[in-house]
C-alpha cells in the first residue's frame, strides 16, 4: 500500500464490463485534474497471439484442455506485482503494450520505430514520471499465485463481475458479432477457461474494496441459446463494499432513484444508473486518496 504513489486496480474477466468502470474513472480523473499512468491488463500476458496458439496446441497434445489466458502459464503475474510494488515505492516501473489491431500497430511502430504486428507486444519501457497514480484495468489486478500476490500492493481494488450466465451471454454475442467466431468455438473457449476462472479470476472479488455485479431481471438460465444481451433496463447492479466505514449510504440512496439496501454493506441500483453510481461512489474514494498523497 502507498499513500504517496497509489495504485488503483479494476479487475474483471473478459466481457465483464470493466470498460464501463474505466470510463467512470476517466471522468473522475478529468474532473479532478489527476494525471494517471494507465496499465492495460493484456500487456502482462506472457505470450503473443501466435505463441499462445502454439502453446495451446502443445497443451492439447498432452491432454491438457484447460490452457487459457486466465491462468499463470500465460501471464506475468510476477512482473505485474513488481510494477505495483515499484510504483507504490517511488512512482517508477516498467510497462508495455499489447497490440490489438493494425491501427494500434501503426501507432506504436511510428512512436517506437519498430515493425510490430497485431498480436505482438511493444518493448518494455519506463512508466512516465510525475504521475499522480497508477490505474490498471484487466483480468488480474488482484491476482495471487503461490508467492506472488498482486493485491498486496493495490490501494483501491474494484471488481466488475456480472453473474456468470450474463457474462457468457455477453462473450458469446461479442465474439460472434465482432470477431466472427462460430458458436462451438466460443463455447470451447468458455469451457477451456473454467478451471483458471475458478482458481484465478473469482477469488479476486474477495479482495476488492468494492464490487459492481450486474444481475439480469430476465431469464438467462440457458446462456447458449439467448438471442440477445439483457439491456441495462433489464438489470440491477449489486454494489458490495468491503468496509462500511466512510460510505455515506443515506446520501447514495437519496442521490440514486429507486436504489435500496439489501444488506448492511450492499447497495442495489437500477441498471441504467451504473455509471452514475460508480462516479458517486468512486469519486470520494479517489479524492481521499489524493488528499492523503498530498499530505504524505
Amino acid at each position: 500500500m502507498s499513500k504517496k504513489h497509489p495504485v488503483i486496480a479494476v479487475t474483471g474477466s473478459s466481457g465483464a464490463g470493466t470498460t464501463t468502470v474505466k470510463r467512470a474513472f476517466e471522468h473522475i480523473f478529468r474532473r479532478e485534474n489527476i494525471n494517471s499512468v494507465v496499465i492495460e491488463g493484456d500487456s502482462f500476458h506472457s505470450l503473443s497471439r501466435n505463441e499462445f496458439k502454439v502453446e495451446m496446441a502443445k497443451a492439447d497434445a498432452t491432454g491438457n484442455k484447460h490452457f487459457s489466458h486466465f491462468g499463470p502459464e500465460a501471464n506475468h503475474f510476477d512482473k505485474l506485482e513488481a510494477l505495483f510494488k515499484s510504483y507504490g515505492k517511488d512512482g517508477k516501473g516498467k510497462k508495455r503494450y499489447y497490440i490489438h489491431s493494425d491501427e494500434e500497430a501503426l501507432f506504436h511502430n511510428k512512436r517506437l520505430g519498430t515493425k510490430l504486428s497485431a498480436g505482438e507486444f511493444t518493448p518494455w519501457e519506463d512508466v512516465p514520471t510525475g504521475t499522480d497514480l497508477l490505474f490498471y484495468e484487466g483480468l488480474h489486478g488482484l491476482a495471487a499465485d503461490g508467492k506472488v500476490d498482486v493485491a498486496k500492493y493495490v490501494d483501491l481494488g474494484v471488481g466488475v463481475v456480472p453473474v456468470v450466465n450474463l457474462e457468457w451471454i455477453q462473450k458469446i454475442h461479442r465474439d460472434g458479432a465482432e470477431r466472427g467466431y462460430a458458436a462451438d468455438v466460443i463455447v470451447d473457449t468458455i469451457m477451456r477457461r473454467m478451471p483458471d476462472y475458478v482458481n484465478y479470476i473469482t477469488p479476486q472479488f474477495s479482495r476488492t474494496d468494492v464490487n459492481f455485479q450486474r444481475v439480469p431481471t430476465v431469464d438467462t438460465s440457458n446462456p447458449f441459446i439467448s438471442r440477445d444481451i439483457p439491456t441495462p433496463d433489464e438489470s440491477l447492479i449489486i454494489i458490495r463494499f468491503k468496509e462500511r466505514k466512510g460510505v455515506d449510504f443515506p446520501n447514495l440512496l437519496n442521490m440514486i432513484p429507486n436504489s435500496f439496501m439489501s444488506r448492511s454493506n450492499t447497495l442495489v441500483v437500477p441498471g441504467p444508473k451504473m455509471g452514475y453510481a460508480m462516479e458517486l461512489i468512486l469519486g470520494p474514494m479517489i479524492e481521499k486518496m489524493i488528499d492523503a498523497k498530498k499530505k504524505a
